[in-house]
């Protein structure tokens, strides 16, 4: 899971005051399975029911970002993208993009996108930088696409090959048509060697845990998600070079081979466009 859901009204400028510590919230859910302290005993009471229910959502999490890591460390270090677009940012840890990104090019730039408040607290942590490089955030929703790619162009150089990284992210939006229109309009704004890095929660025959834990989720936390099949996340890269090992569970994914590991509930992959 991450941070990102559907339009919200803002009526405070504070976004400490838009924040709910009594209910539940996925950004804060994931942040305790990950070790994190940004959460509250809300989050930390549904986590731990959701880990009784799937014994392996700790481990789900933690592929998630080790997926992260190998595909910005790809990207950055074999195929020489310098730029980051990442929406659904997700609270600051251990490993975020400019991190990963900026360790292999000092010079390469990244802007997040988020519209929760909890991350707005706290994305301070997440705009330091190298001197060579720049990053940015943006409060903005998902679905907000001409606001994202207008306000990120004041960072980034969209002449030049993006690399768009939606992690958890679509799996609040719950039509598939509109989930798949949002990103084939955003990689539509991206030149020629951009690339999509894209993970998102599975439903499967083989781990029905994991669809006991999600509608236990849905009822008692916030944003709702939706799980998809393998092959509807591959939908998402209709258009785009697949690149190996192509959509997998995130715990096998590595570039140009797979990892051996157990499947967890989270697949992802990474497109390259022509």
């Amino acid at each position: 899971m991450s941070s990102e859901a559907g339009p919200e009204p803002r009526t405070s400028r504070d976004p400490q005051e838009r924040i709910d510590t009594t209910r539940p919230h996925t950004a804060r859910v994931w942040n305790y399975w990950l070790g994190g302290r940004d959460n509250y005993e809300a989050d930390r009471t549904v986590g731990d029911h959701i880990r009784r229910l799937h014994p392996g959502i700790g481990e789900y999490a933690r592929a998630d970002r080790r997926f992260l890591g190998h595909a910005v460390s790809h990207l950055t270090g074999e195929l020489g993208v310098r730029q980051f677009l990442d929406i659904g940012t997700g609270l600051p840890t251990a490993d975020n993009t400019h991190e990963v990104a900026q360790r292999i090019a000092p010079e390469s730039r990244v802007v997040y996108v988020d519209n929760d408040p909890i991350v707005l607290v706290h994305a301070q942590a997440l705009l330091t930088s190298t001197r060579q490089g720049r990053t940015d955030y943006l409060d903005c929703d998902l679905r907000e696409t001409d606001a994202i790619l207008e306000q990120a162009a004041a960072t980034l150089d969209f002449s030049r090959p993006v690399a768009l990284i939606l992690l958890g992210v679509v799996i609040f939006v719950e039509d598939d048509e509109e989930s798949y229109g949002i990103v084939r309009r955003l990689m539509d704004a991206l030149p020629s060697g951009s690339h999509l890095v894209l993970s998102h929660t599975v439903t499967s025959p083989e781990m029905p845990d994991v669809d006991r834990a999600v509608a236990y989720w849905n009822r008692n936390g916030t944003p709702k998600l939706t799980q998809r099949t393998p092959e509807r996340i591959a939908r998402y890269f209709d258009g785009l070079e697949l690149l190996s090992p192509g959509v997998v569970s995130c715990s096998r994914w590595l570039p140009g081979a797979l990892l051996e590991a157990e499947d967890v509930a989270m697949f992802g992959g990474v497109g390259r466009k022509r």
